[in-house]
């Protein structure tokens, strides 16, 4: 049985086109929103459920595992079975689970909501990206409104403390969840109402043993990843599931690749998209963005709170000039593009984000918020410049019959590049504050305290009320904290030179047939 995605898929015009743009945008708005807003209730949430450190860190990362690990399938359902059908109950579930996650009384209960919102997470992301990749036909309209979407995407994650931090001081923890929901409805409704059907001309069959490797696979790279950001990257367990992943994914590629050779073999992923050197290039890049950017989302709230002693709401507050850079990045990217060519600008994108980390690096003691205000918007508008060009490129030789695989695809190399960055820049700056703190003199129990990290230390230093441990705490942190950063600006560089080798003058548009939905040759 087949499906036209002519038919299911008119041309909107007017402010049904907004309608439907503004409704995926708040979608995935709120999935940003919901990676970042819990950090800042952890202490909270440790008092009120009597939580371990091992169950806070898994409050976080039971949610990050499960929309890895299910990123790919979850494209392919959007295809097969209609894409207004899955975002509009992929968005009913995330509401469901961010009130079973507000209703939570114990540590265990929460953990196992968080996982059943990446589920919700893994089908609202690449089905809306596919949604937009089949909606807007025209290579200009599709670009603005990727744009769109990719800033909203991502101004999700600086955005969580701000909101953490409000319903912190006026409510409690449990609205940080209630907000999700009626939320979650109003972008289900409006889906419902205004988004057209559409879904892939052939109706692709399920590829159960490719889901089955890719997930696991994914769930064992997240996991091992994960460990060696909270212990290290030689710890057993580290090892064995790192190990496991590479086992895994390669027997998935493997797979893929035996589909791939039968004539009505249907793989999870097309291969054959990894031969074009756009679409692997944006799929590298957008790896390197999120890997570097977090950088910044990792490190400075740590900075702000525990140096500069600002509380949660103003944290969030802080980040600001970030995502306004970004905004500004993301306008002043098109017209740009148009005159020089996509790899000028995602090139120069790349570059102004590793200036704009390089002078991160000089932050100390007596920097003011002036002078970080100032790079913020500088990173901020290299992320917007470089990060929905990119994608752009890479979306631009999926025909519509695959978009939702394509999309997902580059959405879990994203969601790895998140994950991958927070445990390798977290194990620099845990490395380098703990080589350079000094807990001589220290008894075992407070020594160890201190070790774990700044915030640790600072309350030995003030629970003892001694000035050279407090100077060490700050020092050794400041230190690691320009260490990252250093780090971040040498990822980005490498984006850069990624960009200038893979990204083309000019990123080859869509086919007027791919665009309107007429299956293509392979």
């Amino acid at each position: 049985m087949t499906f036209s995605s002519v038919a299911e898929a008119p041309t909107l015009t007017g402010a049904r086109r907004f309608g439907v743009l503004s409704a995926l945008c708040l979608a995935v708005l709120v999935l940003g929103l919901d990676t970042t807003v819990l950090n800042v209730a952890l202490p909270t949430l440790a008092a009120d459920l009597d939580a371990s450190t091992s169950q806070l860190q898994w409050m976080a990362n039971s949610y990050n595992l499960v929309l890895a690990a299910l990123l790919l399938p979850a494209g392919m359902l959007g295809d097969r079975y209609g894409r207004r059908k899955i975002i509009a109950i992929a968005l009913t579930l995330f509401g469901a689970a961010s009130l079973a996650c507000a209703l939570s009384d114990s540590a265990g209960t929460l953990i196992a909501s968080r996982a059943a919102l990446g589920i919700g997470a893994a089908m609202i992301v690449p089905v809306a990206l596919s949604l937009i990749t089949v909606l807007f036909r025209t290579p200009e309209e599709r670009k603005k409104a990727i744009g769109f979407f990719v800033v909203a995407n991502s101004i999700g994650m600086p955005l969580g403390p701000i909101v953490g931090g409000l319903l912190l001081d006026h409510a409690g923890w449990q609205w940080i969840f209630y907000l999700n929901v009626p939320i979650a409805l109003i972008a289900a409704v409006a889906v419902s109402l205004l988004v057209p059907e559409s879904r892939s001309a052939s109706r692709p069959s399920i590829d159960w043993p490719g889901i089955a490797l890719s997930s696991a696979g994914l769930a064992s790279l997240v996991y091992g990843v994960t460990k060696a950001g909270e212990r290290s990257w030689t710890d057993s367990t580290t090892l064995t599931f790192l190990a496991l992943a590479v086992v895994l994914l390669a027997a998935f590629l493997v797979w893929q690749r035996i589909l791939t050779s039968r004539p009505t073999g249907e793989p999870l992923i097309e291969l054959r998209l990894f031969s074009e050197r756009v679409f692997t290039g944006s799929a590298l890049l957008l790896t390197v963005a999120v890997f570097a950017i977090f950088g910044l989302l990792f490190t400075m709230p740590q900075y702000f709170q525990g140096i500069d002693g600002s509380d949660a709401l103003l944290t969030g507050l802080k980040l600001l000039p970030f995502i306004g850079g970004m905004t500004l990045g993301a306008k002043l990217a098109d017209p740009v593009e148009a005159r020089a060519g996509t790899r000028f600008v995602v090139t120069i994108g790349f570059v102004v984000m590793a200036i704009g980390f390089a002078l991160g690096a000089f932050t100390d003691l007596d920097t003011g918020y002036g002078y970080t205000a100032i790079w913020f918007v500088v990173v901020g508008f290299g992320l917007g410049c470089s990060m929905p060009q990119a994608m752009n490129a890479g979306l631009g030789v999926l025909d519509p019959d695959r978009a939702g695989s394509g999309s997902a695809l580059l959405q879990t190399f994203r969601q790895v590049g998140g994950t991958v960055g927070v445990a390798v820049l977290g194990t620099v700056l845990n490395s380098v504050y703990r080589s350079n703190v000094d807990t001589e003199g220290l008894p075992a129990q407070a020594a160890d305290a201190v070790d774990k990290g700044v915030g640790g230390g600072l309350a030995v230093a003030d629970k003892t009320g001694s000035a050279d441990l407090l100077d060490s705490v700050r020092d050794a942190f400041l230190t690691s904290l320009n260490t990252t950063m250093w780090v971040s600006a040498g990822i980005a560089v490498v984006g850069a030179a990624l960009a200038a080798v893979l990204m083309p003058k000019r990123a080859a548009k869509a086919s007027e047939e791919a665009l309107m939905g007429i299956p293509q040759d392979r």
